[in-house]
């Protein structure tokens, strides 16, 4: 009957404790244990069937429910303290929320001081603060007056000194001075509305300007105009020679009165050179019929003798408008005839120098040009001379082949260069020299047309006018002619001395030829290299 009762018991128990999945595999989690009384799924046939699993095993039956019962009372006996320690659970709860809501409050108002205390220290910082920045602009503002009232004790001081020295014409100690009276001005641009100030700028301006019309009066009085422009192209060693004299005295008497970097006798030379070439330039289109070959070239040689001092004693930074600037670094002169010109008289040390590679130039003159540019309008006097002497030149070599006569034969005459064309390219290299010192345009073109002209009159009148006559031809040889190649009853028949004459002609036809084709090779790579550089063109 017992039995019954805690079966029903268990199955009552079982329907009240029925728990969710979720909730038995928390506590699964919270409360892990092994026994099998604790499973969710716990059968409690399988669980006697694991106790008894033999019938011999029934007969400790007694001692097994014994076991069971003693473990249900300590269970009941746990239930029923933890039953009666819950009464307790409200009561402490409610006081220990009191007690949470009180330490609240507190901390409440400890925080409420704290940001009152916090608001106080904000103010106290910003008060500190905006003292401190004031006293900083204080400062800042008692420096710049401080530094602008030392530039205005400078500023003052300095232009009284300006006038004082001004006036007694100390000009080496006015440079420095000037220069540092209008830095400091520079710092009161700002304050130009204040009377004062414009007072003291005013006077600087004043001081600037009497300075440059007193040193100009004293320049004019110290370098008389009187020689400055000298009469005609037979006295131009004189106007040379009176600037040297001049800048020598100039440097002697005034030369550390200026900074070395303004370069002032430079600027006087420069300024000389362009007051001569305006007037030179005047007084040959005024006398232009007067200018004869001599002068001309006298006056050209004095003119870029002059020119080659200036540039080696000056540097040439005046002519780029700026002071103080160097000069860039100038280009290799494109005279193609400026080689040496020793041993021109042998014909085979010329045919070396015009293989032989260009020696390196000398650096470029700066001041070429600034005062000779004004012969070049009249360099026709200079081409129309050389015409002449050409032409003079021309009929002496004819004239001279007449008179010697053709190359004898067993000498050593027999096939060689004649020696009029070696004559020919000598006069016409000297007269290239002298017209490219002044000009590769117009004038150098003249002349090379004018040489064109001659070259082809010696070939002519010389070469192919002196070739012999044959029986064939009454017309006589061409070189053209000779260069054919003929058979049988057609090749001419000539003797030792036409032979060697024709040989003579041929090699100097030929000589002519490739040096022509040089020169011209020069003129186009040193003058005119945008006409390509393929072989040269004969003349």
């Amino acid at each position: 009957m017992m039995e019954d009762e805690e079966l029903e018991f268990v199955e009552d128990l079982e329907a009240i404790l029925h728990l969710t999945p979720e909730v038995q595999l928390a506590i699964e989690q919270v409360f892990p244990s092994q026994d099998p009384l604790d499973r969710a799924d716990f059968n409690a046939v399988e669980y006697i069937n694991t106790l008894f699993p033999t019938e011999q095993s029934l007969a400790n039956i007694d001692e097994v429910v014994n076991n069971i019962r003693l473990k249900i009372r300590r269970l009941d006996d746990n239930i029923r303290t933890v039953v009666r320690g819950q009464t307790n659970v409200g009561q402490d709860g409610r006081q220990a929320l009191e007690e949470a809501q009180k330490a609240i409050q507190q901390l409440f108002g400890k925080i409420k001081d704290i940001k009152d205390k916090a608001e106080k220290s904000e103010q106290m910082v910003k008060e500190i603060t905006r003292d401190i920045k004031q006293l900083d602009h204080a400062k800042r503002h008692l420096t710049t007056s401080i530094t602008t009232l030392n530039h205005l004790h400078m500023l003052a001081g300095g232009v009284d000194s300006l006038e004082a020295m001004t006036r007694k014409r100390q000009y080496g100690e006015v440079a420095n001075l000037l220069q540092g009276v209008v830095n400091v001005l520079e710092h009161f641009q700002k304050y130009m509305g204040i009377p004062q100030i414009r007072q003291l700028s005013e006077r600087v301006k004043a001081a600037q300007s009497e300075l440059g019309t007193q040193i100009l009066a004293d320049f004019e009085e110290t370098f008389p105009a009187q020689g400055s422009k000298v009469a005609w192209l037979d006295k131009i060693d004189r106007r040379y020679a009176w600037i040297k004299r001049q800048l020598v005295d100039y440097e002697e008497k005034y030369g550390r009165m200026f900074p070395e970097e303004w370069c002032m006798t430079e600027r006087i030379a420069v300024e000389f050179c362009h007051i001569t070439r305006t007037e030179l330039a005047k007084l040959m289109r005024t006398r232009a019929r007067e200018i004869e070959v001599k002068l001309l070239l006298f006056a050209i040689q004095r003119t870029t003798n002059f020119e080659g001092l200036l540039a080696k004693r000056f540097s040439g930074c005046t002519l780029n408008n700026g002071p103080g600037k160097k000069p860039e670094t100038p280009l290799e002169p494109t005279n193609p005839f400026l080689e040496d010109e020793s041993g021109e008289d042998n014909v085979s040390e010329k045919d070396e120098d015009l293989d032989r590679p260009k020696k390196p130039k000398a650096p470029d003159n700066p001041f070429h040009g600034i005062v000779s540019k004004c012969f070049e309008p009249h360099l026709y006097v200079y081409i129309e001379s050389q015409d002449k002497n050409l032409g003079e030149l021309i009929d002496r070599f004819v004239a001279d082949f007449r008179a010697q006569g053709p190359p004898k034969s067993g000498t050593d005459e027999g096939g060689a260069v004649l020696p009029s064309c070696a004559d020919l390219f000598v006069y016409y290299k000297k007269c290239m020299v002298q017209c490219s010192q002044l000009s590769t345009g117009e004038p150098m073109i003249a002349l090379t047309t004018i040489f064109q002209k001659y070259l082809r009159e010696y070939a002519w009148k010389i070469l192919s006018g002196n070739l012999p006559k044959t029986s064939t031809n009454s017309g006589g040889l061409t070189i053209s002619s000779l260069l054919k190649e003929k058979e049988g009853s057609e090749v001419a028949k000539f003797t030792m001395e036409e032979l060697c004459l024709i040989c003579s002609i041929l090699s100097t036809a030929e000589y002519c030829l490739a040096t022509t084709q040089q020169v011209t090779q020069h003129i186009l790579h040193s003058h005119y290299p945008a006409l390509g550089s393929g072989p040269g063109c004969c003349m």
